[in-house]
């Protein structure tokens, strides 16, 4: 059972609130991470536990264990990261102390400027398994060449609940995304992925997710799920989209998109041809839209493996949105 010790019982911090009872018996130690400069520091140093709180979420992370059910409770700020955080172990869990339920706007931000490291490609990357992020908000403005994504996903069992993933640099780079979706069922619910202010500037797709197959080394997009999240983007071009595949096996067996909004946004400089694009036929999965709605795009898809079942636009099942009459 959960002890009150488990828990910095006067810390600003209610589990029950940040993680919507997604917390429970057979959590392993809970580290917390409160960066100096916060107006809550000196508080979270009185009452949390002595060796529990760090100034940074890499010397958090580097004291998890994988397998224990590691939490890490990261304060509302932001926490700055100088290098790709490579999340390699298994069942730790990061939570935002933020009120639960927010699809963007979380407090909790972890934040990159330019890697020290030339080779990282994204913000985050995670390969471990039966990983988990709550209450986080993303935010990569990386210029570094190989840094295209803000989440580079290739776990297994990874799930994102109410989270946002933003990148402010690479809006002129086609195979550039928020996203690199190379999750072995992996879980989306409740979360942004990318922007209705950032004007794209990519003649092609610059999607919000990505999901070219082995990206990540050995790595594909299978049994994924998107529910209740938002897809947002400001496009420039006509063959920008919000979801691409640029291969044929970029999708095994499954891809479902439930109770979803792709939206481009009124004040964009073109309405997209397509929502999700593929430049070949899925030969080895479906992507299956249910009950989804675009606004900003002629079409939800242009590509044989790509079903909708959203129906027409109507005012149950959502669908392609039409002007109101």
């Amino acid at each position: 059972m959960i002890k009150n010790r488990n828990v910095a019982p006067d810390a600003a911090i209610s589990l029950s609130k940040i993680a919507g009872g997604g917390v429970g018996p057979g959590m392993g130690r809970i580290l917390y991470v409160c960066p100096s400069t916060s107006p809550l520091y000196d508080r979270w140093s009185n009452e949390v536990p002595a060796g529990d709180l760090f100034l940074t979420l890499a010397a958090a992370y580097a004291q998890t264990v994988t397998n224990r059910n590691d939490v890490i409770i990261l304060a509302p700020e932001g926490h700055a990261l100088t290098s790709m955080l490579s999340v390699t172990k298994r069942k730790v869990h990061f939570l935002g102390a933020d009120v639960g339920g927010k699809y963007y706007g979380q407090r909790a931000r972890i934040t990159m400027g330019d890697s020290t490291t030339a080779a990282d490609i994204a913000l985050v990357q995670v390969t471990g398994q039966a990983v988990s992020f709550t209450n986080i908000k993303f935010d990569s403005s990386s210029t570094v060449a190989a840094s295209l994504y803000t989440v580079a996903d290739g776990g297994e069992y990874t799930q994102f609940t109410n989270c946002e993933f933003y990148k402010s640099t690479d809006l002129d780079e086609d195979d550039a995304a928020e996203l690199l979706c190379n999750g072995d069922s992996s879980k989306y619910e409740g979360c942004t992925i990318g922007s209705n202010a950032n004007a794209i500037t990519a003649t092609g797709a610059r999607p919000c997710v990505l999901l070219t197959t082995g990206t990540i080394s050995g790595k594909s997009c299978r049994d994924v799920t998107f529910k209740d999240c938002f897809f947002w983007r400001n496009a420039g071009e006509v063959a920008n989209s919000f979801i691409h595949s640029a291969g044929a096996a970029d999708v095994e067996r499954m891809l479902l998109f439930k109770d979803c909004l792709f939206f481009n946004t009124k004040l964009a400089a073109a309405s997209m041809a397509n929502g999700l694009t593929a430049a070949a036929s899925l030969t080895v999965g479906y992507i299956l839209l249910k009950d989804c709605t675009i606004i900003g795009a002629d079409d939800f898809a242009n590509a044989t493996g790509i079903y909708n079942a959203s129906g027409a636009a109507n005012a149950v099942n959502g669908g392609e949105a039409i002007q109101a009459t």
